[in-house]
């Protein structure tokens, strides 16, 4: 292992890899686009290795993690350093780059669609899904990883190699390109893919790694004994590999729960656990036999938020389990992946936030503080508390809160509220539409910026915006949509947009974060009591309703979503915040109706991402995530139709999601998983439940450059017909457009429509001839 030779060491568990001013992001865009070669982007992501291990290094850390740089996602480099490719990418293998052989899993083309993206557990990240069958055979590929680690070494840095563990990459993973095509258990393939992580732990030995570290984030949720028996056996077996580093397990995000029990029991020489999320008890900790034996890696410091620690509970806290635990490492809970760089460089931030805040240089340096402190003792820094800062409250928004009626999270019965839309609304079967952004051009992300720095005037903005909204109104009636979308062409990012328009909310300049890929999201900062000061989307979409007379809907980011994408205060219940930002949502919501919006949109795909892994709390969650949803759509008339979108959805889960939010129209995040989801709404057809609402299950995946065909999506469409009815189904996209370029745009929406066109045609001759 790296050792700790004098007192407690420190170190972090991963570090953000798009580069500090997004180097990456626009190397690898550049390269997508043929702008620059292949060898231009490996320099820059050598460049960002080197840089990030040099000055970990040098912040006085005496660990450094390697292997956590990506150029799209680890998730998918871990697949590909244990040889794991689908079958439907091999034949691809031979004939390209190895680079441009990762990409084309990872973006897919026209007649390839790309592995599928998934949320990771409850983090904002997302990642390409590795694809497994009953043939999988697994090879050991580590050239990346072992150039790194050499590269470090020349600069005399032992790097700890950073790999995702057996289980979690097989459970991360998923069987085949369709779910249900063959019934296979994807861990079965535990027994092929141990022997290769053997080899791997005898390469890294014999290049000099003392340490390797394993993550196991699948382990902070809830596991059947079955799989948790699987998890033992697999790290009996390895701590017991002839040749190898010691081993670091960690198990991020959440309570480890029964694994860290079953670790404390193998010959495992280290755990890290994610302390920041779950903080366990020392009493709790010394419960554990045999935790007295190994290295603890003590996650105080949050991976997932950008609060400062309070160091003194934090130090104290250290201490205390470190009487259980006497060797220790000072830690963060997870990798830092999910924070921003440096807050020294937002320099509009206001000094009362500002002061609050640790982005990943600032967190890995209280690692370091901590990690000395509890060597030595406080600092003469430390002597004097900083003084406590405490937000001022906004009475008008808590009195709000504290008036709340159950009434005011309820609306008319939705048979009452259907009929009233029909008669205003008089759509068709199958109403064909999309889920809000259209492509912004580089005129208009320009024409965002010169308005920023005041070398644009509003109304000459406007007039941008409003020309480009006309445009995509006038493509949308050629292409023969039924309902309508103004493009979001004002909106940087769906949060950022209305967090910048809403008191209590700070945004930042440079505050970027990976989503996945190049693209990134700067999450705002919630960190005082929120209110609407202004409408915030009125404007817009009433001047796109006046451009058309078919319906345009109204879009506005749910409170749930606008907690789950932001960095959000603690000083409060999650449960009060929401409420704060639902009355704030609800406010716009009633502005659009007011202004003759008749349907309005209120997204909620992050709903079910605050979702507690483990089964205890989420009864609760669920009550005060969808009273919020309720609170924010429910001041307005039956006429008025409300919409959602929510993603990412586990089969259990879906059905009970439109029930619960009771939105009159719910698009589903499903597209290449999109069988299991029409299964379920079929299976609870039978039980006359889950389908008295509208449904959208997403037909083509948005952020794919794919193009689907007419009979493609036909099928679907009438496959989900079959299972919601045809006066239930919705036709739409699984998501925004924003991604997309009109080349790609326009014939699919085409395709969508001519396939709702033709479930519509044989619906409505299915109907005369039952009524003939």
């Amino acid at each position: 292992m790296v050792n700790v030779t004098d007192g407690f060491g420190s170190s972090i568990l991963g570090y953000p890899r798009i580069g500090p001013h997004r180097e990456l992001k626009r190397a690898l865009e550049s390269y997508w686009h043929g702008t620059s070669s292949r060898d231009e982007l490996l320099a820059v992501g050598r460049e960002i290795q080197e840089s990030q291990f040099l000055e970990l290094a040098a912040t006085g850390l005496t660990q450094v993690p390697g292997n956590t740089f990506s150029y799209y996602d680890h998730i998918l480099d871990n697949a590909l350093l244990f040889g794991a490719v689908p079958k439907r990418f091999e034949a691809y293998r031979e004939e390209l780059h190895p680079l441009d052989f990762y990409f084309l899993m990872a973006r897919g083309r026209p007649d390839l669609p790309p592995l599928e993206l998934v949320r990771l557990l409850n983090t904002q990240y997302h990642y390409r899904q590795p694809e497994l069958d009953a043939d999988t055979r697994f090879s050991l590929h580590p050239e990346a990883l072992l150039d790194e680690f050499d590269r470090a070494k020349e600069h005399g840095i032992e790097l700890r190699p950073v790999v995702l563990g057996p289980l979690s990459l097989l459970l991360l993973s998923k069987t085949g390109h369709v779910p249900g095509e063959t019934e296979f258990d994807k861990l079965e393939l535990l027994d092929r893919l141990l022997p290769v992580y053997e080899e791997l732990f005898e390469v890294l030995a014999k290049r000099g790694a003392t340490c390797v570290q394993l993550d196991e984030p699948c382990f902070t949720s809830e596991r059947s004994p079955s799989t948790l028996e699987l998890f033992e056996k697999t790290y009996e077996r390895l701590s017991k590999a002839p040749l190898r580093p010691r081993l670091l397990v960690t198990g991020q995000y959440g309570d480890f729960g029964e694994a860290l029990e079953i670790l404390a029991r193998t010959k495992v020489e280290a755990i890290g656990l994610d302390l920041a999320s779950y903080r366990i008890t020392p009493d709790e900790l010394a419960k554990i036999p045999g935790i007295q034996r190994k290295r603890l890696y003590a996650g105080v410091i949050s991976g997932t938020n950008v609060w400062r620690a309070d160091r003194y509970v934090t130090l104290e806290y250290l201490n205390a389990i470190s009487k259980v635990c006497p060797d220790l490492v000072v830690s963060t809970g997870t990798t830092l992946l999910h924070v921003p760089y440096d807050l020294l460089v937002e320099y509009e931030l206001e000094e009362h936030v500002a002061e609050r805040l640790a982005f990943a240089k600032q967190k890995v340096l209280e690692v370091v503080s901590l990690a000395k402190a509890l060597t030595e003792g406080p600092s003469e820094k430390w002597r004097k508390r900083p003084r406590e800062v405490h937000f001022k409250q906004k009475h008008a928004v808590r009195h709000r809160v504290y008036n709340i009626t159950p009434d005011m999270r309820e609306r008319e019965p939705y048979e009452i509220r259907r009929v009233a839309q029909q008669e205003r609304l008089k759509l068709p079967l199958v109403p064909a539409t999309t889920l809000g952004s259209f492509p912004q051009t580089n005129a208009i992300r320009q024409a965002r910026y010169d308005l920023g720095q005041g070398r644009l005037s509003y109304e000459e903005y406007r007039k941008r915006i409003e020309a480009e909204i006309e445009s995509t109104i006038r493509l949308q009636e050629d292409i023969g949509l039924d309902v309508l979308v103004h493009g979001e062409h004002e909106r940087n990012d769906m949060i950022q947009y209305f967090a910048e328009l809403l008191d209590g909310f700070a945004t930042t300049h440079f505050g970027w974060v990976q989503v996945y890929g190049s693209r990134c999201v700067r999450p705002p900062i919630l960190y005082g009591d929120v209110a609407r000061p202004k409408p915030m989307s009125v404007e817009w979409i009433s001047y796109a309703q006046s451009l058309t007379d078919k319906p345009v809907k109204g879009m506005v980011t749910g409170p749930v979503t606008m907690l789950a994408r932001s960095f959000v205060r603690q000083d409060q219940p999650l449960y009060e915040t929401a409420d704060q930002v639902a009355l704030a949502i609800r406010d716009e919501v009633v502005d659009l109706e007011k202004a003759g919006i008749a349907i309005i949109q209120v997204d909620e795909p992050s709903i079910r991402e605050l979702l507690p892994l483990r089964p205890k709390g989420r009864p609760e969650y669920l009550r005060w995530a969808v009273g919020a949803f309720k609170l924010a759509t429910s001041g307005v008339q039956p006429e008025t139709q409300i919409h959602t979108h929510i993603g990412y959805s586990s089969r259990e889960d879906v059905v009970a999601a439109i029930d619960e939010l009771d939105a009159d129209v719910t698009a589903i995040v499903a597209t290449r998983s999109i069988e299991w989801v029409l299964n379920a709404l079929k299976e609870d057809c039978a039980e006359g439940v889950g389908l008295s609402h509208g449904v959208g299950p997403g037909v083509y995946e948005s952020r794919s450059a794919r193009i689907p065909d007419i009979d493609e999506l036909d099928e679907l469409l009438s496959a989900a017909a079959e299972a919601v009815t045809p006066q239930r189904l919705w036709a739409n996209p699984d998501g925004g457009l924003k991604t997309r370029h009109h080349w790609q745009l326009d014939p699919s929406l085409r395709n969508l429509v001519a396939a709702a066109r033709r479930v519509r045609r044989r619906a409505e001759a299915a109907a005369a001839e039952k009524s003939a």
